[in-house]
């Protein structure tokens, strides 16, 4: 493959990858502000978004085969148009249907949305393995940019789900982002360049299912990294600022909609750009693999300091007050900072374990259990805040970083490889 075919293919799948994840993170907002303020308890909101983890889980085991069968904009593809699908699905929602028909109906519609996620975000994460560079860093750097740079627009669309929500209404809104993401699609379809593999008829399923120790061990660290982040994230959190800044008015609920979906965009916008930083802020370029398989569990540690000092600031404070939000607002984003730098050594370790010729299939294995662990998030978020409140849920979020840390711990570095 030349070089500038490489690169405008890069392109090609980050612009496509970008699209897709301004119409996620919007969506994930209209769903938990729309619900809650139709009355849904903290449980039944976490019920929307557990099959969309669940069907994650499973496309990711089986999307690295299909696009190690059928190629990588299979998948690419596939994924973009499914959105689209379950974006004119979720508009059709009778708010007259009972709450169990709609949280069933948003449930199934969510999985579709799940779905398309992961075979989106699968395929863009596996060509980065066979489009980057392969010295002083290049691999560590082209899948930063891709994370930082898909959290950075994520976040963007937090904020703009937010702000659709309180403008022009969630019907209209679902329908604008259907529309945008199919223009996208097309354009994507017709511009995207050659280079990207067609795929191998000999791929086996059985071959997803990774036989490295690190590969296998850092799927385990990943599960409650990502665990840790969507236990306060998904539900907690949110309901939280929602009871302390709404005052239960329809001018009140706007003006917390836009607050809300502020903090929670600057959050992922934070979170993206620390991601995109980090391969500096590592030194990746001056240092083996082998150093930074280390650097995991140190990062990891470093991280566990937050959710903690948190939890005992809840403690402190069994009814909301001031000082406590501000407390929350600065903790979590410190939160942030150190959580992307661990999401992003975990995303460029991944790459380097792998093999070119199965890197879907080590892919693919590794985001399910990324799924796996956002799903244990989303239940135990719901969960733990209807059941313990605020501190439950940061204690939970601080057991499972400590699990990460455990996990990464076990890395072993004399395994890492470049391939």
């Amino acid at each position: 493959m030349s070089k500038p075919e490489g690169l405008s293919a890069y392109i090609a799948v980050t612009a496509a990858y970008w699209a897709f994840m301004l119409t996620d993170g919007a969506l994930r907002m209209l769903v938990l502000l729309h619900f809650h303020t139709l009355g849904f308890s903290p449980v039944q909101l976490a019920y929307l978004f557990v099959l969309y983890e669940i069907a994650g889980m499973v496309t990711n085991l089986s999307a690295g085969w299909i696009a190690a069968r059928f190629g990588l904009t299979s998948t690419l593809y596939a994924g973009l148009g499914l959105q689209v699908v379950a974006l004119l699905a979720l508009a059709q929602l009778d708010p007259t249907w009972a709450i169990t028909v709609s949280v069933a109906f948003v449930m199934c519609v969510q999985g579709a949305s799940g779905v398309a996620k992961d075979l989106a975000k699968m395929s863009s994460k596996s060509a980065v393995k066979l489009l980057a560079p392969t010295t002083d860093g290049g691999l560590f750097r082209w899948v930063a940019i891709l994370t930082g740079s898909k959290n950075a627009v994520k976040g963007v669309g937090f904020l703009l789900g937010a702000a659709c929500l309180a403008t022009i209404g969630f019907v209209a809104a679902i329908y604008t982002m259907a529309a945008v993401l199919a223009v996208i699609l097309v354009a994507i379809v017709v511009l995207m360049p050659s280079g990207l593999p067609t795929g191998r008829k000999s791929a086996k399923f059985s071959e997803v299912f990774s036989k490295s120790a690190n590969v296998n061990w850092l799927s385990a660290a990943r599960v409650f990294l990502f665990g840790a982040r969507d236990v306060w994230f998904v539900v907690g959190i949110p309901i939280y600022f929602y009871a302390v800044l709404s005052d239960g008015t329809e001018a009140g609920n706007r003006a917390t909609f836009f607050l809300i979906g502020t903090f929670m965009a600057v959050w992922i916008i934070l979170y993206g750009v620390v991601q995109g930083y980090t391969p500096k802020l590592l030194r990746a370029a001056d240092r083996d693999a082998g150093a930074l398989v280390v650097d995991a569990r140190t990062w990891a540690l470093l991280l566990l300091v937050v959710p903690v000092a948190l939890t005992v600031a809840a403690l402190l404070s069994p009814v909301p007050q001031t000082w406590l939000t501000v407390t929350l607002v600065i903790g979590l984003l410190a939160f942030g900072a150190l959580f992307a730098i661990n999401s992003a050594l975990h995303s460029y370790l991944i790459l380097e374990f792998t093999q070119s010729d199965r890197v879907t299939m080590d892919v693919g294995f590794y985001y399910m259990a990324n799924a796996g662990g956002r799903l244990l998030g989303t239940v135990l978020s719901g969960l733990s805040y209807q059941v313990g409140g605020l501190p439950l849920v940061l204690g939970t979020a601080s057991v499972m970083v400590a699990l990460s840390a455990v996990a990464a711990g076990r890395l072993q570095a004399g395994e890492a490889r470049a391939v």
